[in-house]
């Protein structure tokens, strides 16, 4: 596993460019960034543009993702209803959000973790999206999503059976393979709402028997067995599904997803549940070409079963690859991945922000394991950023679960009394993550396309970088964590806030910013043996990073010099002292005399 560990997967893309939930519509992250600014005109043609080329799935995602935005960003969409009240468009989006804005009172956590005042608020919301989605319907008769938007509404208001099968039936008479609609369905048929785990997958089962070749309804067995596996305690070898059914469900996707290109986004949400199922089933092969064909498409779900969705992502693709590596003969060769026309990733892109002088900084890293750049900045402060190596080491490689230069920014703040300040761009997204003695302290995201940051999380970032750096009022920083328009301008403008060094021109447009800056130094990658030698070295990096001596290091020597230089005079000059007694202080004069102009230099 050590042998071939950093071979197997090289060619996955790095941890950095993987994102959760990300849009990859650039007209929808369009709508959504016009929206987040009160803009409602990109969303109202673009939701036009799928009702009248009948995109019904396209739409479905749509509507939702718009419906997310006006629940964090408020004002856009009643300022759309009040000037087109019979808007279908509008009034959809608006039945969407009653539903969001009745399940984040509830919460996503089980009944005996909610209160009864969140269930009488949540049901109360409910009753009133009945009208909401009525009007949705009557104004655009053709349309499955408001039948979609009803379906959810059913699961939550606990309606019966027979108000179920006619919202599914308004729905499939609409668009028979619209597999946002299925998808709903399942939820109401599981086990933990209102069917069993039977009736769930014979309903999977039977869409995916009469779907098109290509279709998603091919992946609902596999979201059954997920639910069934994964999500309820009924999953036991004399459980009520056989195994033979879940792995048919598994072999149905993996023969969906070769309908779809890799990386393709559309194929994602099916790919990431394919994924956990896979290695569920030790597959470990199979499983590490399905993280191949996802790349960068990381989902909530089905990793937010089991932690933070984007943390599990990455070390289960860990583990696969450690797996896969595992299984290769020592003396063999990883086996060739065939290349792909995976879509393009975006260059991430890194910096950080040390508060603590460059010598400082390059003690701290010596081994953490990647070649970095360490400039100095005003305040007695340090840029660094990574060095891309050819061959980089396994330590580098295998990294896992943040971008790199945030995990080696973990490993050069242990056990020191300053803090970092990482800044990460990918994309038109911005974010930072802040250190502190080894441990992240607050990490924040600027992403166009996404809510704006609830109000409590982004006060307890601004309250955390408040206390680092310290700044006496953190409303200015929660002022410009509650945004997501102009990332690029909020990231600038927190790091002035934080009173740190400016920004370097260029971050984000091109890599290795500080190649040409005044004082930069290369601090080249060593080996465990190496780094702890070099501990003792005052060569800390090429050039030399320039190490401060105290007046007293100056002092000593300079008086050892002025005791052995003539002890050495003496003993060469006199006929009675013995070769011993004049090699010592003439070998001690030398190597103080160099020490001191080694350091001279340095200073200059």
């Amino acid at each position: 596993m050590l042998r071939h560990g950093s071979a197997v997967g090289a060619d996955l893309p790095p941890d950095e460019a993987v994102t959760v939930d990300a849009v990859a519509d650039p007209a929808l992250r369009a709508a959504l960034a016009a929206a987040a600014s009160g803009d409602a005109g990109p969303a109202r043609e673009l939701l036009a543009q799928t009702r009248l080329d009948a995109q019904w799935e396209r739409r479905s995602g749509c509507v939702s993702e718009l419906a997310e935005c006006a629940l964090h960003s408020p004002g856009w969409l009643e300022g759309w209803l009040a000037a087109s009240p019979e808007d279908p468009d509008a009034m959809l989006v608006k039945a969407d959000l009653c539903i969001q804005q009745a399940w984040e009172i509830r919460t996503g956590h089980r009944a005996s973790h909610v209160s009864e005042d969140q269930f009488r608020a949540f049901f109360t919301l409910l009753e009133d999206a009945v009208p909401v989605i009525a009007a949705a319907a009557e104004l655009n008769p053709t349309d499955p999503v408001p039948w979609e938007v009803a379906l959810t509404h059913a699961r939550g208001i606990q309606a019966p059976r027979e108000v179920f099968d006619t919202y599914w039936a308004q729905a499939v008479a609409r668009a028979p393979h619209h597999y946002g609609c299925h998808a709903t369905a399942l939820q109401y048929l599981c086990d933990k709402w209102y069917g069993s785990h039977e009736e769930m997958f014979a309903f999977a089962e039977r869409a995916a028997e009469g779907a098109l070749p290509g279709s998603k309804l091919h992946a609902l067995p596999l979201m059954a067995a997920v639910e069934y596996e994964v999500v309820s305690d009924d999953s036991t070898e004399d459980g009520p599904i056989g195994r033979a059914r879940v792995e048919a469900a598994v072999t149905r996707a993996l023969e969906l997803s070769s309908w779809y290109e890799p990386g393709d986004p559309d194929a994602a949400g099916f790919r990431n549940h394919l994924a956990l199922m896979l290695i569920f089933a030790e597959r470990w092969t199979e499983a590490l070409e399905v993280f191949r064909a996802i790349g960068v498409h990381a989902r909530s779900f089905p990793w937010g079963y089991v932690g933070e969705a984007r943390k599990e992502f990455l070390e289960f693709r860990l583990g696969v690859r450690m797996q896969v590596a595992s299984q290769t003969p020592f003396f063999g060769r990883p086996q060739p991945t065939a290349p792909t026309a995976a879509a393009s990733v975006p260059a991430p892109r890194s910096l950080a922000i040390a508060a603590a002088p460059p010598h400082e900084v390059a003690e701290a890293a010596l081994m953490c394991g990647v070649s970095l750049r360490i400039a100095p900045a005003p305040s007695r402060m340090s840029y660094v950023e990574l060095v891309p190596d050819p061959s980089p080491g396994r330590r580098a490689t295998l990294a896992a679960g943040e971008e790199l230069l945030t995990a080696v920014a973990d490993n050069f703040t242990t056990g020191e009394k300053w803090p970092a300040l990482v800044l990460r761009r990918t994309d038109d997204r911005y974010g930072f993550t802040l250190f502190l003695k080894g441990k992240p302290v607050a990490s924040h995201l600027w992403d166009p396309s996404a809510p704006v940051t609830g109000h409590t999380e982004a006060t307890a970032t601004a309250q955390a970088l408040a206390a680092v750096f310290p700044v006496p009022d953190p409303r200015p920083l929660l002022t410009l964590l509650r945004g997501t328009n102009d990332p690029a301008r909020r990231q600038s403008e927190l790091v002035t806030a934080l009173k740190l060094p400016p920004v370097p021109a260029g971050f984000g447009e091109r890599d290795e910013i500080l190649a040409g800056f005044p004082g930069a130094q290369l601090l080249a990658r060593r080996g465990v043996f190496k780094g702890i030698r070099d501990t003792m070295s005052m060569d800390l990096g090429t050039p030399a990073i320039p190490v401060p001596r105290p007046r007293r290091w100056w002092v000593l020597r300079i008086a050892a010099l002025t005791v052995m230089v003539p002890t050495a005079v003496y003993g060469w000059w006199s006929p009675d002292v013995g070769w011993y007694r004049t090699v010592v202080p003439t070998a001690a004069s030398l190597f103080y005399t160099l020490q001191l102009r080694k350091a001279w230099a340095q200073r200059r």
